[in-house]
């Protein structure tokens, strides 16, 4: 804390990774965690080569707790909508989670291992036909995270004994 009673605050390298790119900020905090407890859908980059590749580009700088609107203050709102809900962070901060995932009229299921980023890890696809196909990172040009807070994903946890014997039964992508 400084001499006029504020919290210190520290320049985070902020990233909403959509997939087919993704959204940099410089987001000044009181610390990583605050961060991805007060916006939905953010990162904060802990790789210093991204981050030091990062100095060089004009990212914009936003305080976390700045007035709306700001760049973050869709993140804050759909953080704030979430909290409250049952299920909310209940699988932030675990070393590993591991998801059922089936978009709605689809066929196929997909069982996913997740990382603490939220990031998958290996992943099952059981197609209509229950054949199931095993994919790890080395295999997806695309890996953007799960927000481990969301709501949405505590109901679809299934356990690290469901996902490894589908896992051990799957065939991997190459063996067609």
């Amino acid at each position: 804390m400084n001499q006029q009673g504020e919290v210190r605050k520290t320049r985070y390298l902020v990233l909403h990774d959509y997939g087919m790119g993704g959204l940099w900020w410089w987001v000044w905090a009181e610390s990583a965690e605050e961060i991805v407890r007060v916006c939905a859908e953010v990162e904060v980059v802990t790789d210093w080569e991204a981050v030091e590749r990062a100095e060089t580009w004009t990212s914009e700088e936003v305080h976390l707790d700045a007035p709306d609107p700001n760049p973050l203050s869709g993140f804050r709102a759909q953080r704030d909508a979430q909290r409250g809900q049952p299920g909310f962070g209940v699988l932030a901060g675990r070393d590993r989670v591991y998801l059922r995932w089936q978009e709605d009229g689809d066929e196929e299921i997909f069982l996913m291992e997740l990382g603490p980023d939220g990031r998958r890890l290996r992943q099952v696809e059981i197609g209509s036909d229950g054949g199931a196909v095993k994919t790890s990172v080395e295999d997806w040009p695309l890996n953007p995270p799960c927000d481990l807070y969301d709501p949405q994903y505590a109901s679809l946890e299934i356990s690290c004994d469901d996902f490894e014997e589908a896992w051990h039964r799957a065939r991997h992508e190459s063996q067609g």
